[in-house]
């Protein structure tokens, strides 16, 4: 960020900022389209990210550190879908019925997106370097880059300090903007414990395939445990509650009602990025899928395990989780023969169904904030 983008941001940071200074009851913002909102939704991000940097001068940090921060922020955090981000501020739309979002309330609803999307920014620094990623965002990963202070030499395992440094810039955040909102201790909270829930989940994909050949805990019952603790609640059930802890919904009931929905949600969600891993493209999904090579718990193992033959496993066993092409490229041809396109399709149809099902007998609140997000991933591309 250079000195005018700076100043440009802190000018509007200090107007915007002060939580006790917003009047949630100001002239309601425009109705805007979606293409409009990502603009605003982009805009303040270096506003969020001069938060953080405007401190570091006076904690004594070098500006060789400055600049690696920034430079860390800007790689990890921005360049995404930013739909987790994004789907806070559409929730909120669809909450408040009656009425339309003032533009404070468009703002915090973003920042609250732009905490989401710095979570999963720590997730995925960490996440590329146990699993020994190779791309992201179709770019190298974060730990794979050239270290910016060196002249040879990756950034290799300072990545990790790195992952910290990101999830600590969202309580920086948070306390700045909504230190004086009643439902403050609930977002911190929500992403406390969303933490995790997905740290764990992360702790039970690494620890299923302890030997490889061995297939016997790649079952739908373990895959299915991990996609809830690894994905759903931070992609599916985190941006819609905190909508609602913004829009002033506390009751049980309510929760628990989109924890209903949301979770199966989030593992639908998971498994078209499986089918992905396998059959994308990486200049569409961004990173090379690396599933088969890990031997990870994936569905697509599960399902042929469950529809194979058994000499169509035992070849599985010996081919899958080998990190050598001639070995993927086997595993992809039983997946072929046993019809992995076929079963993913009538999945989807199925799943996509039951979810509209579960939806259309929600009272407690609005049906269309669960269709909004379904929309979203409903066959998306393949």
């Amino acid at each position: 960020m250079n000195n005018q983008s700076l100043q440009r941001a802190a000018m509007i940071s200090e107007h915007l900022a002060p939580t006790s200074e917003l009047n949630m009851n100001e002239t309601s913002a425009p109705i805007k389209t979606a293409k409009e909102e990502l603009a605003d939704f982009v805009e303040i991000f270096p506003i969020l990210t001069n938060e953080i940097l405007k401190e570091l001068p006076g904690m004594d940090m070098p500006p060789q550190t400055i600049a690696w921060v920034e430079k860390m922020i800007n790689v990890n955090v921005s360049g995404g879908k930013m739909n987790r981000g994004l789907t806070v501020l559409h929730s909120l739309q669809l909450l408040v019925e009656g009425r339309q979002l003032s533009r404070s309330e468009i703002f915090l609803a973003n920042v609250l997106g732009w905490c989401v999307e710095w979570l999963q920014a720590f997730f995925l620094v960490a996440d590329d370097i146990m699993d020994q990623s190779i791309t992201r965002r179709g770019q190298p990963c974060w730990y794979r880059q050239p270290n910016p202070i060196s002249n040879n030499g990756t950034i290799g395992s300072i990545a990790i300090n790195d992952s910290f440094i990101l999830e600590s810039c969202i309580y920086i955040l948070i306390k700045k903007y909504f230190r004086n909102e009643p439902y403050y201790a609930d977002i911190l909270d929500i992403f406390h414990e969303t933490s995790y829930q997905t740290e764990l989940g992360q702790l039970l994909d690494l620890t299923t395939q302890p030997n490889r050949g061995d297939f016997s805990l790649f079952t739908l019952n373990t895959y299915r445990r991990i996609v809830k603790y690894k994905t759903a609640f931070y992609s599916f059930y985190l941006p819609v509650a905190l909508a609602m802890l913004m829009a002033g919904i506390n009751s049980t009931p309510a929760f628990s009602t989109a924890k209903d929905i949301l979770l199966p949600m989030g593992e639908f969600f998971q498994i078209q990025d499986d089918f992905l891993d396998c059959y994308g493209s990486p200049a569409v999904i961004g990173k090379i899928g690396r599933d088969i090579e890990e031997n990870k718990c994936s569905w697509m193992i599960c399902q042929a395990i469950l529809n194979g033959t058994p000499e169509q496993i035992n070849l599985l066993k010996k081919h899958y989780g080998l990190d050598n092409p001639s070995d993927v490229e086997l595993v992809k041809k039983i997946y072929g023969e046993i019809g992995l396109k076929k079963i993913f399709k009538n999945y989807e149809d199925e799943s996509y169904a039951f979810l509209m099902n579960k939806i259309k007998s929600v009272r407690i609140m609005p049906q269309e904030v669960f269709i909004k997000l379904l929309s979203k991933i409903y066959k998306r591309d393949l």
